[in-house]
């Protein structure tokens, strides 16, 4: 009997369950596991089958995830900048339609031989079996953004920008695909003509919101002149939930509406901007956890065992057949991904949040079997995860596709919290002093640096100090670096052998 508690003891407990997820997000980085893998397994661990907190209801469960995937794809969309993009829009846009197509059809047939075949513990229909793949056939954007940008990946070709495009825009087709199974299982009446209607209504709808309502967001931001700089977040936290909401209302894709929302507002100059990207940083990092942590105590871990062995089975062939055999066919005309760029796409088809929230759809809708394909879905991310979301960053370098990027190695900014307008093309980082550096005096004017670059605090025992020509440095002072450029920085680093 579940015991009941305070709600100020369930606030206890998510404090500490947000703790404990921080922490072992952090050791887990060290040895190269997603971070959001371990959100999922501590979820896991304290639930029915571990700690003992129940939580059977894939309502709520789908509604904190539907909050979670609005607040990452429209971070995902403020974050990708139109220059990356421009020139993989067309492969991109492919990938996220026909590529989820191609993949819930290949992967469906499948699943429809193994478990009338050669797996006897479960069964699925044609329907069924497509509904499974249509779940599991879009790439998570939570994850993709997740790996490729904690890793600080650069990699050759543009991959990194289509796989982020890819990744940010298939959820509404890999949607339309279980809604139409779905329906299909529950009626016998379903008009083709009606169906394409349907994708094509919530496809240009979508668009048109998320462009409309995307500028129209700017010009309110940059004219609402409010008093109090936290609102303006705010703001943009209730056009992201607008977005979201009327074009859903209207009949079209509010997953679609939010991302390229995000897209325009991302892309345009507006007031506040660096402090509401950061907000929305810590905001998207907040709900993965709780999204992740969320769909682990959903789970029951003795449900999986039954059908480890399918998941385990079709989880690979996604992996090394179906996905593969989607992008090389579908990015076969473009020539300038060549075709190790080819396989590290394909490699990358994560799974995550965005089919386990897909499964509870099923669920909710009473569709038979609909918690046997929960469980499934729920397995093959575990190891979709465990499997692609580790090797990525060492696929990447296998397969020469990883670029060495010196601004990996700038020091962040943590003694000095400065920052500078997107308008801007300075640069800024701050060092910390070593006796090599002093090697030709301890005068700032001795310091081997460029002409286009200037040192303009000092941080020493806890004060600061605005420095001058024949300001003496002592090891381990942190100074405070400011550049024309970039490249004046990189420079730096190389004349200081940082």
């Amino acid at each position: 009997m579940p015991m009941a508690v305070s709600f100020e003891f369930f606030l206890l407990l998510a404090s500490v369950l947000l703790f404990v997820s921080i922490f072992v997000g952090k050791t887990g980085y060290r040895f190269g596991i997603p971070a959001l893998l371990l959100f999922l397994l501590v979820g896991i661990l304290v639930g029915s089958d571990g700690v003992g907190i129940e939580f059977r209801s894939p309502h709520q469960a789908q509604y904190i995830g539907i909050i979670a995937l609005n607040i990452i794809l429209f971070s995902g969309g403020m974050d990708t900048r139109f220059s990356e993009i421009k020139p993989v829009i067309l492969p991109g846009v492919i990938l996220s339609i026909a590529g989820v197509l191609l993949t819930a059809l290949i992967t469906g047939v499948f699943i429809y031989w193994l478990t009338n075949n050669v797996i006897q513990t479960v069964t699925f229909s044609l329907i069924e079996s497509l509904l499974l793949a249509s779940i599991m056939s879009s790439t998570d954007s939570a994850s993709v953004f997740s790996i490729l940008r904690s890793k600080g990946l650069t990699l050759k070709q543009n991959l990194r920008p289509l796989l982020e495009l890819e990744s940010g825009s298939n959820d509404p087709m890999a949607y339309m695909l279980v809604i139409l199974c779905i329906q299909l299982l529950q009626s016998t009446a379903i008009q083709p003509g009606k169906i394409i209607f349907s994708f094509f209504q919530q496809l240009i709808i979508g668009v048109l919101v998320g462009v409309i309502l995307g500028r129209l967001a700017v010009y309110l931001i940059n004219h609402i002149h409010l008093e109090y700089e936290g609102l303006y977040s705010a703001l943009l936290v209730a056009v992201m939930l607008f977005l979201f909401g009327f074009s859903s209302v209207l009949g079209g894709n509010g997953y679609l509406a939010v991302y390229i929302g995000g897209l325009l507002i991302g892309n345009q100059r507006f007031v506040y901007k660096r402090s509401m990207m950061k907000f929305f940083d810590g905001l998207t990092w907040l709900f993965q956890i709780i999204m992740f942590l969320t769909l682990g105590l959903l789970v029951n871990p003795h449900e999986l065992l039954p059908i480890a062995g399918v998941g385990i089975l079709i989880g690979l062939f996604m992996i090394l057949v179906s996905r593969p055999l989607s992008v090389f066919s579908l990015l076969l005309p473009f020539k300038k991904i060549t075709f190790k760029g080819k396989l590290f796409v394909s490699w990358v088809g994560l799974r995550g949040a965005v089919p386990i929230i897909f499964a509870t759809y099923p669920w909710i809708s009473g569709v038979e079997q609909a918690e046997t394909m929960f469980n499934i879905v729920f397995f093959i991310t575990i190891l979709s995860l465990l499997l692609q979301g580790t090797s990525v960053p060492l696929m990447a370098r296998w397969l020469g596709l990883a670029v060495q990027n010196n601004s990996e190695r700038k020091p962040q900014l943590k003694e000095f919290d400065i920052d500078l307008s997107d308008e801007i093309n300075s640069a800024i980082a701050e060092i910390v002093i070593t006796e090599e550096m002093l090697k030709n005096g301890n005068r700032l004017s001795d310091l081997a640096l460029p002409d286009k670059v200037l040192v303009t605090m000092i941080k020493r025992s806890g004060e600061y100090l605005v420095p001058r020509g024949n300001t003496s440095l002592e090891v381990g002072d942190i100074v405070l670096l400011i550049a024309d450029n970039e490249q004046a920085l990189m420079e730096t680093y190389r004349q200081l052998g940082l």
